[in-house]
C-alpha cells in the first residue's frame, strides 16, 4: 500500500537525517520533495500547501535546530502532522442502543460495495454481531446474486425482494432482521457509473425511510483525487458518516487516503486491502501514517495474528516448542495460519525496516504453496520423523508435489535450521510465541 509514495518520502528524509545541523536551506530543499511526492500520489493541492506549510513551521522552530538528532524531529513533524491529516484518531462504525443497526453503503458502481459488503459481515461476525445483509441494488441483478453467494459463503442472512422498489425493500428489512435476531443490517444500495440526481433522489429517500445509524461511502482508492471529489458530491447530498476506501493493495498513488478527511471532513472508517473476505481493516490513522513513513505497523500484525489463531492449537503448539517436539504438520499448521492473515508481502511491510528494504519487490507467494505441497506429499510417518527421509523418498515426494528434489532438500535444510534454534531455547519462555506464525514471533 502506497509503496511509491514511501520510497519517495524515505528519500526526502535521508537527505535530511544527512544533515548534523539543519538550516531554512536543506529543510526548505527536503520540503521540495516531499510536496513533489504527495502531488505526484495526486492528493489535493491544497492539503498538500497546508501539510508543507505546517512542517515548515515547526521544523524551523528552535527546539529541532538545536536538536542533537535534527532530522529524526523533523520525521516526527511530518509523522504527527500526517496522523492530523489522516484523522487524527480511529472513528468506531456507531452501534444502536435497540437493536438492529442499520448500516447504509453507498458510492458509485464499480467502487466495490457489494464485496465490502461481504466483508464488513464477516468483521462483524468477528466482533461477535450477527449481520443481515440486504439487497437493495435492484438495477443490477448481478449484485443481488454476488450478495446471496457471499451470504452463502458466511452463513449470513440476506434479505431481498428480487427487483422492486429499494426504499420499501430497505424497510421491510428491519422486521426481517428482528424476526431473524440479527443485530446489524448492512445496506448495500445501488451505484451509477457517474452521479446522477435520480440516484441521488432514491438514496435519499433511503435514508429518510430507514434512518440508518451510520451512512459509509465506498470510494476506490485507486481513482485519487477523483474519489474525493465524489465523496465531496455525496457528502452535500447524504451528509454520509464516514469513508471506505477500497482496491488499496492496488497500484494506488495514495491521494484519496491523504485528502478525503481533509477536503470532506468525514473520516475513514476501513481500508480493503486485497481480494479476499479477510482483507479488511479498520482504518487507524497512526498506523497508517506509521506504514507510508517505512516504520511498520506492529500492532496490526500481531492483531492479524490474533484474529487467525486457533487457541486449541496455540497452545499445543506452545507445548512442544517447550520441549522442541514440534514437527512438519506443525510447520504445515503454522504456513496455513499465515496465508489466512493476508499476503506475504503485505504482512512482511508491516515489520519495522522491513518496508524499507522491500522497496518496490515482490514476495514470491509461490513458496508458501510449494512448501505446503512438499509437506503434503510426505506419509503421516515421514512428517512426524523427518530422518527417515532418504533419497527415493524425498525423489517421490518432489514428484508428487510437482516440485524439485532440490526443493525438498531447502524445505528439510530450513526446518532442520528451525529445530536446531528451538533446542538451543528448550526451557525459556515461549509466551506469546505459539499465537504467532513461525518467524514473526
Amino acid at each position: 500500500m502506497l509503496e511509491d509514495l514511501t520510497q519517495k518520502l524515505e528519500s526526502a528524509f535521508k537527505r535530511l537525517r544527512g544533515h548534523g545541523k539543519l538550516s531554512e536551506e536543506n529543510i526548505a530543499e527536503s520540503l521540495t520533495e516531499i510536496r513533489r511526492a504527495l502531488l505526484e500520489a495526486d492528493v489535493n493541492y491544497k492539503v498538500v500547501k497546508e501539510f508543507v506549510a505546517s512542517v515548515r513551521e515547526k521544523a524551523i522552530g528552535e527546539e529541532v535546530m538545536r536538536s542533537v538528532t535534527p532530522g529524526q524531529l523533523v520525521v516526527k513533524i511530518v509523522h504527527d502532522e500526517m496522523i492530523r491529516l489522516l484523522g487524527g484518531t480511529a472513528a468506531p462504525l456507531k452501534s444502536a442502543g435497540i437493536p438492529p443497526t442499520i448500516l447504509m453503503l453507498c458510492g458509485l458502481q464499480g467502487s466495490g460495495k457489494t464485496t465490502f459488503a461481504g466483508k464488513l459481515a464477516l468483521h462483524l461476525q468477528k466482533s461477535g454481531r450477527k449481520p443481515m445483509l440486504v439487497a437493495a441494488d435492484v438495477y443490477r441483478p448481478a449484485a443481488i446474486e454476488q450478495l446471496k453467494v457471499l451470504g452463502r459463503g458466511l452463513n449470513v442472512p440476506v434479505y431481498d425482494e428480487g427487483i422492486g422498489d429499494p426504499v420499501k425493500i430497505a424497510f421491510n428489512a428491519i422486521g426481517a432482521a428482528r424476526q431473524k435476531f440479527c443485530d446489524t443490517i448492512i445496506l448495500d444500495t445501488a451505484g451509477r457509473l457517474h452521479i446522477d440526481e435520480a440516484m441521488m433522489d432514491e438514496l435519499v429517500k433511503v435514508k429518510s425511510r430507514v434512518r440508518p445509524h451510520e451512512i459509509l461511502f465506498i470510494a476506490d482508492g485507486m481513482t485519487g483525487q477523483d474519489a474525493v471529489n465524489t465523496a465531496s458530491a455525496f457528502a452535500e447530498r447524504l451528509d454520509f458518516n464516514g469513508v471506505v476506501l477500497t482496491k488499496m493493495d492496488g497500484d494506488t498513488r495514495g491521494g484519496a487516503a491523504l485528502s478525503i478527511k481533509a477536503v470532506t471532513g468525514k473520516p475513514i472508517k476501513f481500508l480493503s486491502i486485497g481480494e479476499k473476505l479477510e482483507e479488511l481493516e479498520p482504518f487507524y490513522p497512526d498506523r497508517v501514517a506509521s506504514r507510508i513513513l517505512g516504520m511498520g505497523d506492529v500492532v496490526t500484525l500481531v492483531e492479524k495474528a490474533q484474529s487467525t489463531l486457533d487457541e486449541e492449537k496455540a497452545k499445543k503448539l506452545e507445548a512442544k516448542l517447550k520441549k522442541a517436539e514440534f514437527d512438519l504438520t506443525d510447520f504445515k499448521d503454522q504456513l496455513q495460519q499465515i496465508k489466512k492473515m493476508g499476503s506475504l508481502d503485505s504482512l512482511l511491510k508491516m515489520i519495522p525496516g522491513v518496508g524499507r528494504q522491500l522497496g518496490n519487490a515482490q514476495v514470491d507467494e509461490r513458496g508458501l504453496v510449494r512448501t505446503e505441497a512438499i509437506i503434503n506429499s510426505m506419509t503421516v510417518e515421514e512428517r512426524t520423523n523427518p530422518r527417515i527421509l532418504n533419497g527415493s523418498r524425498r525423489k517421490r515426494i518432489a514428484l508428487g508435489s510437482g516440485t524439485r528434489v532440490q526443493d525438498v532438500n531447502q524445505l528439510m535444510n530450513q526446518f532442520q535450521q528451525m529445530k536446531k534454534m528451538m533446542k538451543q531455547m528448550k526451557g525459556k519462555s515461549f509466551k506469546g510465541f505459539g499465537g504467532m506464525p513461525f518467524g514473526m514471533a
